[in-house]
């Protein structure tokens, strides 16, 4: 399986192979070790808060990648209820016209609980597909608050979507956006403030980073300014990243952070917690110390 992966893009061994890497079965590590990155393949981050449009955009610079003759994957994080585990996997119904395409594979996955913006596999599943043969690997990460900063540790391109009505929220998550952004994105453009929004966030872009990212105004839903994004991210020049260093050591160390994290069952950990609830005097920092 491991010779099928790299360069044949075939969709049912992908598929397969991606399974594997998600749920950690038989072979899996055997797998990883066995990927060749043959060809130059960017990760693009896409982040931002919930009903930004990213689905929508993503949607529409997949259009215009595919006219370029670029093979693309897309792996659509979705949000996951911390009661029931389960993804809405809106995604996957937004991008429902290239399902059939034979040169786009798209993959949904639930964040199962992860605080983060991202699933727990989702660098080894990226991996899969860097090696497969895509020209692009698109991640769509759920994107809320001070989440969306884990993109950081695995896109080579990181793309911020906002929206004008996002106002003061800026002003609380600036910190972090402001030094992962490699270009913003104010999509629903033709809404009411979409050029105040945009000279407010230039200037706080102008204080808060040496070199500023450009600011791309797009209405994704009528596809306009979606040519500017797809230009962007064919002619970024990735050996310019000053970040590598920071990205391949947030890599390495999220994937030491999964193994050691290996032999810890949630469902358990969830029973344990109940008994020691019942048991009276819980003490959260001395029950994580019976786990370390």
């Amino acid at each position: 399986m491991h010779q099928n992966i790299v360069g044949q893009l075939n969709f049912r061994v992908i598929a397969r192979a991606l399974t594997i890497v998600e749920n950690d079965l038989n072979g899996s590590g055997a797998l990883l070790k066995s990927l060749k990155f043959d060809k130059s393949c960017p990760v693009i981050g896409i982040t931002g808060p919930p009903g930004a449009g990213k689905s929508t955009l993503v949607n529409g610079v997949i259009d215009l990648l595919l006219r370029e003759g670029k093979k693309v994957a897309v792996l659509a994080i979705d949000p996951t209820s911390p009661f029931n585990f389960g993804s809405l996997l809106g995604d996957r119904i937004r991008m429902a016209s290239h399902f059939t395409h034979p040169d786009v594979f798209i993959r949904s996955l639930a964040t199962r609980g992860s605080l983060g913006g991202l699933s727990a596999k989702t660098i080894e599943m990226a991996d899969v597909l860097r090696a497969a043969g895509f020209d692009f690997v698109l991640i769509e990460t759920v994107g809320v608050g001070q989440s969306e900063i884990e993109i950081t540790g695995l896109a080579d391109i990181t793309l911020v979507v906002l929206v004008p009505e996002a106002g003061d929220e800026i002003q609380h998550i600036k910190s972090g956006l402001m030094e992962i952004a490699d270009a913003f994105i104010i999509n629903k453009a033709d809404r009411e403030g979409a050029d105040v929004f945009a000279n407010n966030l230039k200037k706080i872009i102008a204080h808060s980073v040496n070199e500023q990212p450009p600011i791309f105004k797009t209405i994704a839903s009528q596809n306009q300014g979606l040519v500017d994004i797809a230009a962007f991210i064919q002619n970024a020049n990735l050996k310019q990243n000053n970040r590598r260093k920071l990205l391949l050591t947030e890599k390495v160390y999220k994937l030491i952070q999964q193994k050691m994290m290996t032999g810890i069952d949630k469902k358990k950990l969830q029973l344990d917690i109940a008994k020691a609830l019942e048991a009276g005097n819980f003490n959260l920092y001395s029950f994580v110390d019976t786990y370390v």
